[in-house]
């Protein structure tokens, strides 16, 4: 079944167009790779989809997930870089918009932290201090507060931007295993090679249109070079 559905959609920047007539579909468990060049438009998507204001014209339609059940992981900075928070603070900062007592977690919260702790196996970082951990290990905290935010869906903007080529496998390893767990992953990425190993579904948007289909059609279609 279809969790999200893009129908027609098109966006402007100032009454320039950025992309046209987008139609494509998310489903259960799916695993999309969003490509295409810089200014193409994968940002602005992304920003779409989660319901931010953006002029266009098209339609977005969820079926069995709300925005609030869509997790979001975006290009790490420099101030998430340095935090001064500790792990399990930054994690449990993913439940802030659905705690009806401010900073007051109840004990499903709590324990839904710890299994994400566990499924990304960093249980034994719960109380070191953020801005004190690599790369990695940050990113994978800020991939565990998402994961609060879900059990669904997550989307990806570059997840793996500044991350040595160790800690860039291990991310990736981490998110077919949240795929594995049934959970959609909508994954932006620089690395069309990459792209195409780990995911099921190719959306390639340039200025000469876009593609939309399988990863094995994608290659046979020829779509932006593709081979």
């Amino acid at each position: 079944m279809s969790l999200i559905e893009v129908k027609n959609l098109s966006a402007y920047y100032e009454n320039k167009e950025i992309f046209s007539n987008l139609n494509f579909s998310v489903y259960e468990g799916d695993y999309l790779c969003i490509i295409g060049e810089n200014g193409s438009g994968k940002t602005t998507l992304m920003r779409l989809l989660l319901g931010f204001k953006v002029k266009k014209s098209g339609s977005i339609i969820l079926r069995g997930v709300t925005r609030k059940e869509i997790g979001y992981l975006p290009q790490k900075t420099e101030t998430q870089r340095d935090f001064p928070a500790s792990v399990n603070e930054i994690i449990m900062s993913g439940f802030s918009s659905k705690s009806f007592f401010g900073i007051r977690y109840s004990k499903a919260q709590k324990e839904k932290a710890l299994k994400n702790m566990e499924l990304l196996e960093i249980g034994e970082l719960k109380n070191r201090s953020f801005k004190e951990l690599s790369g990695g290990q940050q990113q994978k905290v800020l991939l565990c507060r998402s994961l609060c935010a879900t059990s669904k869906a997550i989307l990806m903007d570059e997840p793996v931007t500044g991350l040595d080529s160790a800690s860039r496998e291990e991310f990736y390893a981490l998110i077919r295993k949240l795929n594995l767990s049934g959970i959609a992953v909508i994954m932006i990425s620089h690395d069309i090679n990459k792209a195409l190993v780990e995911g099921k579904n190719i959306l390639h948007i340039s200025e000469n249109g876009y593609f939309y289909g399988k990863t094995i059609d994608y290659l046979e279609s020829g779509f932006g070079g593709a081979k």
